[in-house]
């Protein structure tokens, strides 16, 4: 076993306690998680795994102006004395921000004299504190240092963003990257419907399984229709899916009785896919097969077996037509899950894995969805979120990215009811402006991508049955939201 012991602050927000017993080892090529244990006795915290081998500690904290948001520390060995918890976050967040300039320089970015000033002071900050012993000025060194890093990371990100959108701008003065949102069984209509078509240049039907087949061998696809036909209408371009959403809330109630029979599992998700596919695969082209069944824990199913389900579905959809567009979803991309419970294969390498199997992927969707536990991943900063999308570019697919941020606290009767809003907070917390904020800066961040194919809303309205709490754009009494406005500036600026 290896233990790694962390000097807490004399005062820690009686609040952020428990989220300290989320924290987790990372390591490896793919800097993923493994199994560890978190807890706070005495003043310390002790981080426990069953590898003796070196890694970097991630963990939520509060920083000011910034938010309640998982970071993570350098590179850490074990060793018998305690670190200061501040001192690591610190040196963390610098360290990253210093190596992700350079990176981007070598690349072509242009850092003002302002940024480049922001940076020494972050170093020279932490330089202080790290060259003290430990007393209450080299913690309130160590707390400036990190907060500092974590400004100026966020403006080191915004000029990125700016330089990336106007080098592209010069090639292509209109980008052809989707801008989309996730549509229901219902026909949106009135200035929600206009707000809409002026937002969104794609939309995904959401062909849920539980409201297709509520009743075994029974196909309700008269709802849908009515939104496909809208959409086409209105000539917007329709990605169908995710078919099978690997959520309990999202397998339709009669499944649960195949519970554990891998065979007969396989044999109704198939025929489900085989059915969707059929009747409009000369209407729709691109299709979500699956998501999040890299984290699943349902149905009694092993990680392989999850794996093997996954392939058989994208080769079901194939075989009534090899000519369509497939996409994979990945859930909990960060492999917070993998903290909790062993994992041959962590979502980087089970995406790898799915693309080497000759699935012939048009794309990898990768969900964002922040803030929401525990489907969702704790809120990280945008500098973590472009250090995350630039190891999924790798694999050598196009990418996709599901985002969604929920606009209120408290429960949401017509969401998933084993989602709840306790995981972090973008900047204050949760409302209408704050998720407009957090909309504003990450899709903008994710569509300045090169590689992006699309970027997706989790979902339109609230009104209707939903998964993501409070994360759509239309509130539950029907009023447009903010972040609807700020993502139409979005396209606006950038896009078709």
């Amino acid at each position: 076993m290896g233990v790694m012991t962390f000097r807490l602050p004399a005062s820690v927000d009686p609040g952020l306690v428990p989220d300290l017993e989320r924290a987790y080892v990372i390591g490896g090529p793919d800097s993923m998680p493994w199994p560890t244990e978190a807890r706070i006795e005495d003043g310390f915290l002790l981080v426990e795994r069953r590898t003796d081998e070196s890694g970097f500690l991630v963990l939520p904290w509060e920083i000011p102006g910034a938010g309640r948001l998982m970071g993570s520390s350098a590179t850490l060995m074990e060793r018998p004395a305690p670190y200061d918890l501040l001192t690591e976050m610190a040196r963390g967040k610098v360290n990253q921000l210093r190596s992700q300039t350079e990176d981007w320089r070598a690349g072509g970015l242009q850092v003002s004299a302002d940024l480049s000033r922001l940076i020494h002071e972050a170093s020279l900050t932490f330089g202080r504190a790290v060259t003290q012993p430990p007393s209450d000025l080299a913690a309130q060194q160590a707390r400036s240092a990190l907060v500092l890093a974590c400004e100026t990371a966020e403006q080191l990100v915004q000029t990125y963003v700016d330089q990336v959108f106007h080098l592209r701008h010069q090639r292509q003065p209109r980008l052809d990257t989707g801008l989309g949102v996730r549509l229901g069984d219902v026909v949106p209509e009135g200035p929600a419907a206009a707000a809409l078509r002026e937002t969104f240049n794609t939309v995904s039907l959401n062909l849920s399984w539980h409201r297709v087949e509520a009743a075994e061998g029974q196909y309700l696809f008269d709802r849908h229709d009515a939104v496909l036909a809208w959409a086409q209408s209105v000539s917007l371009p329709v990605t169908a899916g995710p078919l099978v959403d690997f959520s309990s809330a999202c397998f339709p109630d009669w499944l649960w009785t195949h519970e554990r029979n891998l065979t007969n599992l396989a044999t109704f998700m198939c025929r489900f896919v085989e059915r969707a596919v059929r009747r409009y695969r000369n209407r729709i082209r691109r299709w979500h097969v699956s998501s999040a069944s890299n984290c699943a824990t349902l149905l009694g199913l092993q990680e392989e077996e999850l794996l093997w389900l996954t392939m058989r579905l994208a080769e079901a959809a194939r075989q009534v037509d090899p000519g369509l567009e497939l996409v994979i979803g990945i859930a909990q991309p960060w492999g917070e899950y993998m903290a909790v419970r062993e994992h041959m294969h962590s979502p980087f390498i089970f995406a790898d894995t799915l693309i080497r199997n000759s699935i012939n992927l048009a794309a990898l969707e990768v969900e964002l969805i922040m803030g929401v536990t525990p489907r969702g991943s704790y809120v990280r900063d945008r500098l973590e979120t472009s250090r995350l999308l630039d190891l999924y570019s790798l694999l050598g697919v196009p990418l996709r990215v599901a985002l969604g941020y929920p606009s209120a606290e408290g429960p949401d009767a017509a969401a998933d009811p084993e989602l709840r809003v306790a995981a972090g907070r973008w900047r204050d917390g949760f409302g209408p402006e704050r998720q407009a904020h957090w909309a504003e800066a990450f899709a903008g961040l994710t569509l300045a991508k090169p590689y992006m194919q699309a970027v997706q809303w989790a979902h339109f309205s609230d009104v209707h049955p939903h998964q993501v709490p409070h994360a759509g754009l239309v509130d539950a009494g029907g009023n447009l939201k903010p972040a609807l406005e700020r993502l139409r500036q979005l396209r606006e600026a950038h896009l078709s």
